[in-house]
């Protein structure tokens, strides 16, 4: 790889700046006057047009660079069917590992006939917020049975992963409140932190003494503080000590959420997520969030906990009372799912085993798979992006779909081919992929 290549994405990002800040002084300093008088002469182009804007910009130097540097876009590929450990992209069949489809269960033939008699019964949408007229016994059926497999209260299901941490953390704190939260969690998370108001403070990632150190530092200072953790980070594939986090906020008096959205389905004996694996009481958990779309084969969030959290949320909470009603089909899929998982465990067991498997295989082939704990994620760090975006593009060209993680999504030292497993790889196809990896690496 030449020294151009190494630096493809420094430079990208310099032009980046140096560009958009000599077009913002260009038009603040030399926009032309409007001979015809219809408009205000005195605002800048750059505030009014959106090929102008920072977010357009970077994307057409990215295209730019990519061109310059032969590169195919490895984004928003065609999947022609179901993605699960397989999938169909430009008409060729391809080991699939783009897909959070960890248990196999979107396609399933149960999930499906679920989804097409909902949608019989009840059609594609119920049309109005639940509060109002969009309630359907499908709804609580599947908050239930969410409730029930956690061992808590109550659940609520909301229409969007994202917007269910948004709207949450928005609702429940404000100005006078605080946020710690891991470094590595998702964009809701930040999201609802912002609209909240509350003040937000990070602490390294899985840095509990870290955290420790800062809630001694800032606790009084607030009336309400929520620590928020993810059960799996997706970008990594590791996840943080429960136990010590449940010390920390009984010993400071906070409240802690959990982000189970990569955890739910994939740790512990049965599927349970991160309360299982650590053997803990789910009660000791202020807030469990997770979503529809992965284990759950279907699209949504949920909240899990005690019975005035999800009362508050159910009639107050933005992102829900103003929201319509999560779609029968989705719901009826997610519940005929969770059914397939409480009387499948031996699926969890299966994809905790391929986890493993793939782990030891790539540290064998002395691939960097940073702090990958061997479950349904293991990143393999390859070092900056254009080498990441090649080898994408190399392993699809040989039947192995995996995306790229690029800069800002993580540091440019730390762009990465992101493998999600899935309970139908075979041992075999795993093998395969690594081994095709490891001659385009060596």
């Amino acid at each position: 790889m030449t020294k151009t290549d190494r630096n493809f994405a420094t430079q990208l990002k310099e032009k980046l700046i140096q560009k958009g800040l000599e077009q913002r002084l260009q038009n603040i300093h030399d926009a032309p006057p409007r001979v015809d008088g219809a408009v205000r002469e005195d605002i800048p182009e750059a505030f009014t047009r959106f090929d102008r804007q920072p977010g357009y910009q970077q994307i057409h130097l990215l295209r730019e660079g990519a061109e310059r540097f032969g590169v195919t876009s490895p984004f928003f590929h065609v999947h022609e069917g179901t993605a699960g450990a397989h999938s169909a992209i430009a008409g060729r069949q391809v080991i699939n590992f783009g897909s959070y489809n960890y248990l196999g269960l979107s396609g399933h033939p149960e999930v499906n006939n679920a989804a097409q008699t909902a949608i019989t019964q009840y059609g594609s949408s119920v049309s109005a917020s639940r509060i109002v007229a969009g309630e359907r016994p499908l709804h609580r059926q599947l908050e239930k049975s969410l409730a029930d497999f956690y061992g808590v209260d109550d659940a609520l299901t909301l229409v969007s992963g994202h917007a269910t941490n948004v709207t949450t953390i928005g609702h429940l704190l404000g100005p006078r409140d605080l946020i710690l939260h891991d470094e590595y969690v998702h964009n809701s998370i930040i999201q609802g932190a912002l609209l909240s108001g509350a003040q937000r403070l990070s602490f390294p990632h899985n840095d509990l003494a870290a955290l420790d150190t800062l809630l001694q530092q800032q606790r009084r200072k607030a009336e309400r503080v929520l620590i928020v953790v993810e059960g799996m980070y997706s970008m990594d594939g590791d996840f943080p000590d429960l136990p010590q986090l449940i010390a920390l906020k009984k010993w400071h008096q906070v409240w802690l959420m959990v982000d189970e959205a990569h955890s739910f389905g994939v740790m512990g004996a049965t599927g349970r997520g991160i309360a299982e694996h650590f053997r803990v009481d789910p009660h000791e958990v202020d807030i469990w969030m997770g979503t529809l779309s992965k284990t759950l084969a279907a699209c949504g969030g949920y909240i899990a906990g005690e019975q005035a959290l999800i009362d508050n949320l159910r009639y107050l909470a933005p992102g829900f009372l103003y929201s319509v009603g999560l779609a029968p089909p989705l719901a009826a899929a997610a519940l005929a799912a969770l059914n397939i998982l409480k009387n499948e465990p031996e699926r969890v067991r299966t994809l905790q085993e391929r986890g493993r498997y793939f782990l030891e295989a790539a540290r064998q082939l002395q691939m960097d798979t940073g702090l990958s704990t061997g479950y349904a994620i293991t990143p393999l760090i390859v070092g900056n992006s254009l080498q990441a975006v090649r080898l994408s593009a190399a392993l699809l060209a040989q039947g192995v779909h995996v995306q790229p993680i690029l800069y800002p999504a993580v540091p440019e030292k730390q762009a990465r081919l992101r493998f999600f497993l899935n309970v139908e790889h075979t041992l075999e196809e795993l093998q395969y992929s690594l081994s095709t990896l490891k001659t385009h690496i060596s």
